[in-house]
């Protein structure tokens, strides 16, 4: 009992050593002048909530049911230390920080999902597009409840995202809680190696242009830029106007985000952060030079938008540069630092907040639209359904006095079938309406 008592007295001996120690580098770096620490407050030690701390420690090291390694008791300690402070903080292990690596690259394994945690549940924050779990129906805001048979209450986000990875090919049971079902929903997965194109564009109408940005990726700016150069080329360099698509974009690489932002701006402020160390204090702004020379835009949003589309958006709209439309944004304004320690892990930290340009905090409020669009679904009429009789279509109606009348040509082509498409999108259908107002002005 006595080598017991000893072991946790020494294990307490250890840690606090190397919390003096810790302490005084920082109190050395200080006096130093090193500009990391430059305004950092003193660090003090809770030398009783440590003492609590090691006495837990023994007594799991001495009383739990099986063998319990240190290593894992003091990783699991970190894990709680982080995932307390807020939902975007944790420890990354190698697996994990090679994931994160690999999802800014723009590909890697799993549903095809950016998820959070939210009242001990999996929380969709959106789909991504031309992924599995798109395919099959996930929607932004669904609550995953259950992993094949495994309840999620009780799992951290990374053991929940853990379980979500896998081989390719092999399927995995999402049991989803979705506002408006009455009863759970029950989607089937089959994984795949997710490889996300972050830009893509087309011309919804002569003049008209259209971005679509999935997610923010190191090569998103000039993925963007062109993006914009196809669409000058298929319209003759005759632009009216562009809707840039942020729905479901959960975000990503914050310099991606400032590209972007800096694409369509002259000059002026993009974003900017503030925190409590000076390097968590940064401020990005735009160069001259506007890749659509002024033409108007118009963004859309909705609650799967977030982080960097939030940064994009709120530059944008504050700039008085774009008019955004839609939904709510999905308001998570944070940055996170991230940390590699040794043996090749991390942590992710949240070390600042965004803040636009005219000094909003995107955190927890996210960016409200100009305009602001119901969910709801259009669809065109069916060619047998009625249609109101037009002057045209009387007998014996007076001529024009301009000429022949014109009929009517039967058949549809190509462009009536876009615009077919196109319509059942109603919130795309939005804002191609109001670029065409927008430019019948400006004219």
């Amino acid at each position: 009992m006595l080598k017991k008592k000893n072991s946790v007295v020494l294990f307490l001996g250890v840690l606090l050593g190397v919390l003096l120690s810790i302490g005084s580098t920082v109190i050395a770096d200080r006096a130093n002048g090193l500009s990391v620490e430059a305004n950092a407050e003193p660090v003090t030690l809770p030398y009783d909530e440590l003492r609590t701390f090691t006495e837990i420690f023994g007594r799991i090291k001495r009383d739990y049911v099986e063998p319990v390694s240190d290593k894992k008791l003091l990783e699991d300690a970190i894990k709680g230390m982080l995932s307390g402070l807020d939902p975007h903080s944790a420890y990354l292990d190698i697996e994990q920080y090679k994931d994160l690596k690999e999802g800014t690259t723009g590909q890697f394994g799993g549903l095809g999902i950016e998820v959070t945690m939210e009242d001990g549940f999996v929380k969709v924050v959106s789909p991504i597009d031309d992924t599995p779990a798109k395919r099959q129906g996930v929607k932004a805001g669904d609550l995953i409840v259950r992993l094949d048979e495994k309840p999620v209450k009780g799992l951290a986000l990374a053991e929940a995202v853990k379980i979500m990875r896998g081989e390719p090919g092999s399927d995995i049971l999402l049991t989803i809680i979705r506002e408006g079902e009455e009863a759970p929903l029950k989607i089937t997965i089959t994984r795949a190696i997710i490889k996300v194109k972050s830009v893509k564009n087309k011309t919804l109408e002569e003049g008209y242009g259209y971005i679509r940005i999935s997610s923010f990726q190191s090569a998103t700016g000039d993925g963007v830029i062109k993006a914009v150069a196809a669409l000058k080329k298929e319209n003759k360099g005759k632009l009216k106007g562009v809707v840039l698509d942020l729905r479901n974009n959960p975000g990503g690489v914050l310099n991606a985000a400032v590209e972007v932002s800096d694409a369509f701006l002259e000059n002026g402020l993009i974003v900017y952060t503030e925190g409590r160390i000076k390097n968590s204090e940064m401020r990005f702004n735009a160069a001259p030079g506007d890749v659509v020379d002024g033409i108007p835009i118009v963004v859309l949003v909705n609650a799967g938008s977030a982080s960097a589309s939030e940064i994009v958006a709120g530059a944008l709209q504050d700039h008085k540069r774009a008019i955004i439309m839609g939904e709510k944004s999905f308001g998570k304004g944070s940055v996170q630092t991230i940390l590699p320690t040794s043996g090749s892990a991390a942590v992710k930290l949240t070390t600042a907040r965004y803040y636009t340009p005219s000094g909003r905090s995107i955190q927890a409020e996210g960016i409200q639209p100009d305009i602001v669009l119901a969910r709801v679904k259009l669809e065109s009429l069916k060619a047998s359904e009625f249609k109101p009789v037009k002057e045209s279509d009387l007998s014996h109606h007076l001529g024009n006095g301009k000429g022949k009348d014109k009929k009517e040509t039967k058949g549809k082509g190509k462009k009536d079938e876009d615009a077919e498409l196109d319509i059942r999108d109603y919130a795309l259908h939005e804002a191609l309406t109001l670029l065409k107002g927008l430019s019948i002005l400006k004219k």
